[in-house]
């Protein structure tokens, strides 16, 4: 369950007071998410959700997230928006923590990917690209690659504990993609963690993005990768071509790709594996005992990675290269 901090009824009706939302009918903790503590609230006039942002959040990042999410909605990005108090606030505390009431998005994250949810991510996905272009505001993205060797050092006394001979593989190749990673593709704000439980349909149809806690400046197609690996493999970490075609098609039809941004594709899908491997192997490493959130498979990652180290070109993830 990822409430880590518990919040009484009287300091939700006394939170909920500034926004003049009504009475308060009910409450819950959400069980879905990792960093944040979040609830569901109910008034007389609505659904919210109320999060407090917890230690693992850099409050001087607050009003990025939260200033991105308005400027998103006024783009016509289906996303939710942070709601402003009487005071013109959409920041403050509770529990001392900061807190935000933000919108409800109707829908409900695919647990069985199908090739249109995939369709409809690349469309969306694209569509938030450009509506971004001319957000004000910048934060670069700590998880890029200058950010996964000080994760590595973390990590290496005793990443073989979890496989053994990890530690140097995953030394080797961060080497390779240090020397390698591109430096001047197609940029701008991206998401940086569309993984499908931060995107909601209703039916077959993408309803909205969620969780915005992880956006920077950074490679669209480094966003591109994200989803390929968080997508298109299937649970026996078979990769899905068809789905990586709708991914990647439907994104193109929206913005195309440049030349440049095709041929990084595999190296930033490598990158990508990395990223999530590391930070996967950080919290199984440090998981502390009883805590609510179960960390995840740091190896769904490594065989990911191994995928990618084998491909050559874009043409493996279904597209086809000499279509005009």
């Amino acid at each position: 369950m990822a409430v880590y901090t518990e919040v009484s009824a009287e300091e939700i009706e006394g939170f909920v007071a500034e926004y003049g939302l009504g009475e308060v009918l009910s409450f819950k903790g959400i069980a879905e998410g990792v960093e944040n503590s979040n609830y569901l609230l109910q008034t007389d006039q609505g659904n919210y959700i109320l999060t407090l942002y917890e230690k693992r959040v850099d409050a001087g990042d607050l009003p990025f997230f939260l200033g991105l999410m308005e400027h998103l909605a006024g783009q016509g990005i289906s996303c939710p928006v942070p709601l402003h108090g009487r005071d013109g606030k959409a920041l403050r505390q509770l529990c001392g923590r900061p807190a935000a009431l933000i919108s409800f998005l109707e829908g409900l994250w695919p647990r069985r990917i199908q090739t249109y949810h995939c369709a409809g991510l690349g469309g969306a996905m694209a569509r938030m690209h450009l509506a971004g272009a001319d957000f004000g505001l910048r934060r670069e993205n700590a998880l890029s690659v200058a950010g996964w060797r000080p994760l590595l050092e973390d990590c290496k006394g005793r990443a073989d504990e979890v496989k053994p001979g990890l530690a140097d593989a995953l030394a080797a190749e961060l080497d390779h993609l240090e020397r390698c990673w591109p430096k001047d593709l197609p940029a701008g704000v991206i998401h940086a963690d569309l993984f499908p439980d931060n995107v909601f349909f209703r039916h077959e149809r993408l309803s909205g993005i969620i969780d915005f806690y992880f956006a920077c400046n950074d490679f669209f197609a480094y966003d591109l990768a994200i989803c390929l690996n968080a997508w298109c493999f299937e649970h026996d970490n078979a990769f899905n071509v068809t789905k990586a075609r709708m991914l990647l098609q439907s994104y193109s039809r929206e913005r195309p790709f440049s030349a440049e941004e095709l041929a990084a594709l595999p190296l930033l899908a490598r990158g990508s594996a990395l990223r999530f491997l590391l930070t996967r192997l950080y919290d199984w490493l440090n998981h502390p005992e009883g805590a609510f959130v179960k960390p995840k498979d740091p190896l769904e990652y490594w065989k990911k990675l191994q995928f990618h180290q084998q491909v050559h070109g874009p043409g493996a993830y279904g597209l086809d290269l000499k279509a005009p």
